[in-house]
């Protein structure tokens, strides 16, 4: 299964989300999935691409060139998708992929989370989505969605997402392609 992670870039992150974002990357190669990513070498996107490609997993990275001004690139992926833009790229990564994880980030992956699950909503996509919940990093994000659901602003008709507190929840679902 070729599974998208969104997640931050940045090198100010406490390492206990770094590490947690490996052991996802080693957990991804263990049971023979992809990894679809924006391409990143630091951060969230590149501990996870770190913890892939160190246990001989596969990776897919989709970022437009200019991207690179702003954080390096992984060079190790399997393959790599430049795009012009954000846009672009967003729309790549629901093509290219099976799944969808949100880990810790900020406003990129905020963006990204959004726009994933309306699509679900607008049923223009079927696919899994699991929020990375890494020491309650999304808790408050999760009650202002049930309060705009609680005052009539978003409707409950279906389940969009799931969420995974830790790193045993998302092996389940790694390993029993619950993802599917």
């Amino acid at each position: 299964m070729r599974i998208c992670l969104y997640g931050s870039g940045s090198r100010k992150i406490d390492k206990k989300y770094t590490d947690d974002a490996y052991e996802l990357g080693r957990i991804m190669a263990k049971y023979g999935h992809t990894l679809v990513f924006g391409g990143g070498d630091t951060g969230m996107m590149g501990a996870c691409a770190k913890g892939v490609h160190n246990n001989d997993g596969k990776s897919i990275g989709i970022a437009p060139e200019w991207i690179g001004d702003f954080e390096p690139l992984c060079e190790e992926c399997s393959e790599f998708i430049y795009v012009d833009t954000m846009d672009e790229r967003k729309n790549k990564f629901v093509e290219n992929s099976d799944a969808f994880i949100i880990s810790p980030g900020g406003i990129g992956t905020l963006d990204e989370f959004f726009e994933i699950i309306t699509l679900k909503k607008l049923k223009q996509h079927d696919k899994k989505i699991i929020v990375f919940n890494i020491d309650g990093f999304y808790n408050k994000m999760l009650e202002m969605i049930d309060e705009m659901s609680e005052k009539g602003f978003l409707y409950k008709q279906e389940e969009l997402y799931q969420i995974a507190n830790d790193l045993n929840e998302i092996e389940e679902y790694l390993k029993t392609n619950a993802l599917d």
